[in-house]
């Protein structure tokens, strides 16, 4: 397994596993919309064509009920999810305006708008609502994480690195005030350490796996993620009892593919059999960064 490959790996572990514990949906509307405000039904699900079509007039169904009422939010919750079933990024962008609008408070839409204007490369324009959402809560996790990959997309790790110092030390301070509704501190420490691990610094990333695991003995999160840095290091023994910590302390959800990962890859023969080719390292031997 190659070095970025599991970076990617550790992030999108730990991602998932944020969704568990913190109960996160960016678009908690988008599958629950009320399709009543344009008398619409069911989509055929085997016809392209005929979808197609009909998400269209859905489209213009919402599109019709807000030229009549601006403010219908049902409306334009309803435009969003077809907009982004037809694929029209470009789309979500003024009805979401209109919900943030709306909702000053609902951070959520904020961040799927700065989310959607990402997508379309409007960095600066995603950066500043991230910002926004951040300067009303520090910690709020979908803004933080936002942001912190749009800083490593622009290559500016450091940028990253400072922001989530300055949120851990503002988790840390809200937590001795009892100021905790939603509070993840250690969710904090696991983005920073991702980021060290995307700015090559194992090290540093390694240090804050292990201040997450004192400060949460019972949170599985740091002991997978430090797991799986070990393993990428060869360091497969310390790796393995770190698996088998994480295994059990998961919820049963994550426990199959905790285990999976904790399993190396079986090295694949070619299809004349020569074991000369398409192997990896001889056995005992620990894997290769490379």
């Amino acid at each position: 397994m190659t070095t970025k490959r599991n970076r990617w790996l550790v992030g999108t572990v730990l991602i998932l596993a944020l969704a568990a514990f913190l109960s996160l949906s960016f678009l908690p509307f988008l599958s629950n919309t009320n399709r009543r405000a344009t008398g619409t039904n069911d989509l055929p699900a085997t016809d392209p064509t005929a979808m197609q079509a009909e998400l269209e007039a859905q489209a213009r169904g919402y599109e019709l009920v807000l030229e009549r009422e601006p403010d219908n939010q049902t409306a334009l919750r309803g435009l969003i999810d077809t907009q982004i079933q037809l694929g029209n990024v470009a789309g979500v962008v003024a009805p979401l305006e209109k919900l943030v609008e709306l909702n000053p408070t609902v951070m959520e839409y904020q961040v799927l708008l700065a989310q959607t204007k990402q997508q379309m490369g409007d960095l600066d324009g995603a950066a500043q609502i991230y910002r926004t959402v951040l300067d009303q809560q520090p910690t709020d996790m979908n803004a933080l994480q936002g942001l912190t990959a749009l800083l490593v997309q622009q290559g500016r790790p450091q940028a990253a690195i400072g922001l989530l110092q300055e949120a851990v030390q503002t988790a840390g301070r809200l937590q001795s005030e009892g100021n905790t509704p939603g509070l993840d501190p250690i969710s904090i420490q696991l983005l920073l350490a991702q980021v060290y691990l995307e700015d090559n610094r194992p090290d540093q990333a390694l240090t804050q796996y292990d201040e997450a695991m004192v400060a949460a003995p019972e949170d599985f999160r740091p002991v997978l993620a430090k797991a799986l840095v070990l393993q990428e290091q060869g360091n497969n023994d310390e790796a393995k009892a770190l698996f088998d910590q994480a295994t059990a302390m998961a919820p049963a959800q994550f426990k199959d593919q905790i285990q999976q990962m904790a399993t190396p890859s079986e090295p694949t023969l070619p299809l004349n059999g020569d074991p000369a080719e398409g192997t990896s390292e001889p056995e005992g031997t620990a894997p290769s960064n490379e």
